[in-house]
């Protein structure tokens, strides 16, 4: 899967993408991230990407302009015709069938695991970070299939929610995690369900401080010990939590 962000900030995301999960399913070529600045796509010397808005208010808007043109600059090393872009005024910008255009906005649906699942089935996506006070909303309007949020907060950019999406559709890519049961037995699987509590080494664990008596322990639960996975199992589905 290939994941292009489009940014005035690029250099945010070094360190994320470049640790754990992430880089190695980079390095093993299950996925691409590639991150363009937003700054390149303009056509003056001031490499302008924002101005006032219409109808006066506090703020800068993000213009369309440069946003369209990265956009097709990407689409077009998809090897996919785009002289055309356009049928009529009211119509999106032309593009392959796996190919997702996201744009990040508070106004947009709040992101889920289903989500993630969804698109994880495309083979690219383009996500747009939006700045300032907002992007023009002929980005929303003629450019992105959809607005995503991550939560009912406000942020100071795109590029975390950017983040979020490619981490969690990343993880459900096969061969991106080592482990298969990783994602079946995990949190959200089901809408609403949380993953059952996780217990490891030591049996009891003892505080500094505390006595060493097994009064004052802080004890793994019982049933969790005695390899009765049946048990277990009828435990760990009573210990799910549903929001």
């Amino acid at each position: 899967m290939i994941f292009d962000i489009i940014t005035i900030f690029p250099q945010i995301f070094d360190s994320y993408f470049s640790e754990s999960i992430l880089k190695r399913a980079q390095k093993e070529n299950f996925i691409k991230i590639n991150i363009h600045n937003l700054r390149d796509y303009t056509n003056n010397k001031h490499r302008t990407v924002d101005d006032t808005p219409y109808g006066g208010g506090a703020g800068m808007v993000m213009m369309v302009e440069p946003i369209l043109r990265a956009v097709s600059s990407i689409i077009s090393n998809f090897q996919f015709p785009i002289s055309k872009q356009f049928s009529n005024s009211n119509s999106k910008i032309s593009k392959p069938k796996n190919t997702r255009i996201i744009l990040f906005s508070a106004k947009g649906k709040r992101y889920t695991q289903q989500d993630a699942v969804r698109l994880s089935q495309y083979k690219n996506i383009i996500m747009i970070c939006g700045r300032y006070e907002g992007v023009d909303e002929r980005v929303a309007e003629h450019i992105a299939d959809e607005e995503i949020s991550i939560g009912d907060y406000v942020l100071t950019g795109g590029e975390i929610p950017a983040m979020t999406v490619i981490d969690s559709v990343s993880r459900l890519l096969p061969g991106v995690l080592g482990n298969k049961e990783s994602i079946e037995q995990e949190s959200h699987n089901e809408a609403g369900t949380l993953e059952h509590p996780q217990y490891t080494k030591p049996e009891e664990f003892f505080p500094e401080g505390q006595s060493a008596s097994g009064e004052n322990g802080w004890k793994v639960p019982e049933i969790l010990l005695g390899g009765n996975h049946k048990e277990i199992e009828k435990w760990r589905n009573e210990k799910q939590k549903h929001r």
